[in-house]
């Protein structure tokens, strides 16, 4: 049967007429050309690279950038995107988010003009692929205590260290690696083609398994003088990335959810025990219940926070409270669509498993439920719990 977003509260109403175009544009692509063998490749390891022309022929790479062969959506339509590629895979959202706002927005915020021309449009077009070397295997909650170095060459710079947990790492065509230079960080973009650049694939995954995984790791790898972004040092560089990101994730959750409780509720009608189906039983309709509340929750928190970007007047702290939100629901409710599935649940016939562990990652990566707790409560109470 055909998909059926849920839409208690007729938030549709709330969204633009373009905004509910692009929405279901990639709604649709997901469901003719990402759910049919999704599956198939969560369990075989493997991400689709077959969708990337078509993420870059609909416009879906940097589409909230503008100029340079982007689309220059609005922030909120960029989310829904984001809401219906998770929907489909987290692997897929992370995918597109890692391309958007992880590598082509710093270039377009910090970058060159060269840097800009030479990147972006074979970017937005799924040309070129990019990848963002922040996390290290030492430092992942703590970034500003990389390791990796670059120094001053008399051609460019020469870079060493690991990156760790990089999506993408070992199909792109251009890391965007952070480093300390002169003990600041800054951005440097290497391609991956450079002599002492390696991207090696983490192996092992149970979650974000259609998904590529690598860690990088840099031996003298040198660069030009163009590589360095020239707009940007310091830790507010790779952060106000990480924003970018984190804003997406908390619409991409919500599509999450809302596939679980999709796929939760037809099978609560299907199944029947004891004569009736299960959906007509006190547990199972509280179950329902709630994640219909939980979701629509997050359904506002999410288009309120599109509103604010659109307005400018975003903080950190407010995308905080909606990453760590969005995703605990969204992690919540994949369990409880698991549970509903019985044995079902834990087959690959169904995709609430899949969603489940998938979920285990994006509750940990671009800021765990933790440290996005500690943020928003550093910025309620003025004091912070850990050193900054």
């Amino acid at each position: 049967m055909a998909y059926a977003a849920l839409d208690y509260y007729a938030i549709d109403e709330l969204f633009s007429h373009e905004e509910r175009l692009v929405r279901d544009t990639v709604r649709e692509l997901v469901t003719s050309r990402v759910m049919p063998a999704i599956g198939q490749h969560w369990a075989q390891g493997k991400f689709p690279r077959e969708l990337i022309d078509e993420l870059g022929k609909l416009g879906l790479l940097g589409s909230s950038l503008t100029g340079y062969g982007c689309a220059g959506i609005t922030p909120t339509a960029y989310g829904l995107v984001c809401q219906e590629l998770e929907r489909g895979d987290s692997g897929i959202r992370s995918f597109c988010s890692v391309q958007s706002s992880l590598v082509m927005y710093p270039i377009w915020a910090y970058g060159s003009e060269a840097q800009k021309q030479r990147y972006l449009p074979e970017m937005a077009a799924g040309r070129a692929i990019g990848c963002f070397g922040l996390t290290e295997p030492d430092f992942g909650s703590n970034p500003a205590g990389m390791l990796t170095t670059a120094v001053r060459t008399g051609a460019g710079y020469r870079l060493n260290g690991t990156k760790r947990w990089i999506t993408n790492g070992s199909i792109a065509h251009v890391a965007l690696v952070w480093a300390k230079l002169d003990g600041k960080v800054h951005g440097f973009l290497v391609p991956t083609q450079t002599p002492g650049f390696a991207a090696r694939d983490i192996h092992g995954k149970w979650s974000l398994r259609a998904s590529v995984t690598s860690e990088l790791v840099l031996e003298d790898c040198e660069v030009g003088e163009d590589a360095l972004l020239p707009g940007i040092s310091g830790m507010r560089g790779p952060l106000s990335c990480l924003s970018q990101a984190r804003f997406g994730i908390c619409y991409g959750a919500v599509g999450a959810a809302m596939a679980c409780y999709d796929e939760a509720l037809r099978y609560a009608q299907d199944r029947v025990q004891f004569r009736k189906p299960i959906a007509g039983y006190q547990l199972v309709q509280r179950k329902l219940v709630d994640m219909v509340s939980e979701i629509t929750k997050a359904q506002l928190m999410c288009w309120r926070l599109g509103r604010l970007k659109e307005a400018g007047t975003i903080t950190a702290g407010q995308i905080s409270l909606a990453k760590r939100d969005c995703v605990a629901m969204a992690r919540d409710i994949a369990r409880d669509a698991r549970d509903i599935l019985g044995a079902n649940g834990v087959t690959d016939e169904y995709q609430c498993g899949r969603h489940m562990l998938n979920l285990e990652s994006v509750y940990t990566y671009e800021g765990t439920h933790d440290i996005h707790t500690l943020i928003v409560g550093q910025d309620v109470t003025g004091l912070a719990a850990f050193d900054s």
